[in-house]
């Protein structure tokens, strides 16, 4: 009889051994759901020391906080058929302490002996990761709401630039209409014709925040820019060809005026004494780059000579061109012009 009691003493000296090698909290029941032992990091954790644990029940453990129905279940039922219950997750309420969230899980040691049943308890508190999780939850909301004022902000930004735009615009052309001096009043008219530019690009990106598909964007400006200064008994005509892509917004803009520029000089140069005509603006994609172009059918642009003077317009299309990593090239399309923006990694390194 001794020598069994030693071998019992033996083997709860080694369980204990073997339990406190483990950081978790582990609590190990006999069959009677008593504590046989308890970890160290149990006992730190949960502010117990191993007297107060060893011999216990739930209700005598700590103030009876550990005394949880479902805990008390998922022991009962591992005493009496084995099986792991896997895990259970719950908060462990004690007077005058926060709670803790604790991960329970249960498994039967020692199975087909009753006198010698073994229950262990595993406990992992997550309390701080559930807390960190309802921070990230409560911070990506508060960024969702400041994202949703960030762009009702922008909107009322944008539609109030957009008005100033036309106001300056108006402004502009009655000076035009007021002055005497021819070359005052094209300058004026010229100074017109870009605010509209940059109010049309303007109008068009106020609903688009992030991304914008290119050819939807091209074909919507280009209806504007239509509507503006083709009148109804000229018989011009101007298309877009896109293929499917996707630029941020700040190359839209960019990319817009360009095309602005290019169609608004092709529809007032190429085309003189009421001519019909063609306008097309294509936006091609591949694996080296992307190519805009803007060609007409027109009367084609002049030979360039040392006198020729580079026009604002051109300045204009050249600096936007270089934002976007590309360079100008003109050329014929017998008849008529073409202008291209090409872009390719050795244009924009």
């Amino acid at each position: 009889m001794s020598t069994i009691a030693r071998q019992s003493e033996a083997a709860l000296s080694l369980s204990r051994a073997l339990m406190n090698t483990s950081h978790l909290p582990l609590l190990l029941f006999d069959g009677d759901l008593r504590v046989v032992c308890a970890t160290r990091s149990f006992c730190s954790i949960f502010d117990m020391h191993p007297d107060q644990t060893d011999g216990r029940s739930l209700d005598e453990l700590g103030k009876g906080e550990w005394d949880m129905p479902q805990l008390r279940l998922l022991l009962e039922n591992a005493l009496t058929d084995g099986s792991e219950m896997g895990d259970y997750e719950t908060e462990l309420e004690r007077p005058g302490l926060p709670p803790r969230r604790l991960i329970l899980h249960v498994q039967n040691l020692v199975y087909d002996d009753e006198t010698n049943a073994r229950i262990l308890l595993t406990i992992n508190d997550v309390t701080n990761v559930r807390h960190t999780e309802q921070m990230n939850v409560t911070l990506l909301l508060e960024k969702d709401n400041l994202l949703r004022e960030r762009d009702i902000l922008l909107q009322e930004m944008q539609h109030r630039v957009a008005n100033s735009l036309q106001i300056i615009a108006s402004v502009l052309l009655l000076k035009a209409r007021t002055v005497k001096s021819e070359e005052t009043r094209l300058h004026l008219q010229d100074a017109h014709d870009r605010v509209m530019s940059v109010a049309a690009v303007q109008q068009h990106l106020q609903a688009s925040l992030g991304d914008v598909d290119v050819g939807p964007y091209l074909s919507k400006l280009c209806e504007s820019l239509a509507s503006s200064m083709i009148r109804e008994n000229r018989p011009l005509t101007l298309e877009v060809i896109a293929d499917k892509a996707s630029i941020s917004s700040h190359d839209a803009v960019s990319l817009g005026l360009i095309v602005t520029e290019l169609v608004i000089n092709a529809l007032k140069h190429a085309f003189p004494d009421g001519v019909g005509g063609l306008v097309i603006v294509r936006y091609e994609v591949d694996a080296s780059g992307w190519t805009l172009s803007v060609t007409d059918d027109g009367i084609g642009r002049p030979l360039p000579s040392a006198a020729t003077k580079v026009g604002l317009g051109t300045s204009i299309v050249e600096a936007l061109a270089k934002q976007l990593g590309g360079h100008v090239v003109i050329s014929s399309a017998n008849p008529g012009a073409k202008i291209s923006i090409i872009n390719t990694p050795q244009a924009a390194s």
